[in-house]
């Protein structure tokens, strides 16, 4: 196979691969995990189904990989969203409101993540998982932390607590007392970050999420 062909299969087994990550987020957020087969799946991204298992070893992979992407990307959007910033706190008070904004927005789809958390193989170590862990790393460093070791665990467990108290079934606490709560831990002013009631650039619950998940090819210039 010439160096080219090489190129280009691989191109398209990543695509192929991010519409899979697509798919499962978009059908799990309507339906839920359960009603959710891997059939479903490849249905939705246009992809042989016997074609997952050679991405994803199951279902709860993918869709822990499908949500960790998303909330890689929305975290990734919220700390470089403009104006741009390099002040640790206020990309602290981003990434508060962008994982509670998941929570809030997108309840089915992360009441099912955290359901698939607790499960006996909990997080799945894939490469969107890294990279959400790589962003909050660098907010709790940029937010002055001397132990990031021990301070992003920290951080990821406060916010992981404050997502299960959002998503709880007909018992759900809002927003506002949760956010109050993780910003006065963090020393952060109310009116950093998106606060409740104003609405981000770019912010809402936007149900088109092709933005997160690379599934055209790259604009390339054209040799003359």
């Amino acid at each position: 196979m010439s160096p080219r062909s090489a190129a280009v299969n691989e191109e398209l087994r990543r695509r192929s691969r991010e519409r899979l990550l697509q798919a499962a987020v978009e059908l799990v957020g309507e339906r839920g995990y359960e009603a959710t087969t891997l059939g479903d799946i490849a249905d939705r991204a246009g992809s042989a189904r016997g074609l997952v298992s050679y991405y994803f070893p199951g279902k709860r992979q993918l869709v822990q990989s499908a949500v960790h992407r998303l909330m890689h990307r929305t975290l990734e959007e919220a700390l470089e969203r403009e104006p741009r910033t390099e002040d640790g706190r206020e990309r602290m008070a981003r990434a508060i409101d962008a994982i509670l904004g998941l929570a809030r927005d997108r309840t089915v789809l992360m009441r099912q993540h955290m359901a698939g958390l607790l499960q006996a193989e909990g997080f799945v170590q894939c490469p969107e998982q890294q990279r959400l862990a790589e962003l909050l790393r660098d907010t709790v460093a940029r937010r002055g932390s001397r132990d990031t070791g021990c301070d992003y665990p920290m951080l990821r467990s406060q916010l992981m607590g404050a997502v299960y108290a959002i998503v709880l079934p007909n018992v759900g606490m809002p927003i506002s007392p949760l956010r109050a709560e993780l910003f006065r831990r963090y020393g952060l002013d109310w009116e950093l970050g998106s606060p409740p009631g104003a609405e981000a650039p770019g912010g809402g619950c936007d149900r088109d999420l092709s933005r997160f998940f690379a599934t055209e090819p790259p604009v390339t210039g054209q040799s003359k």
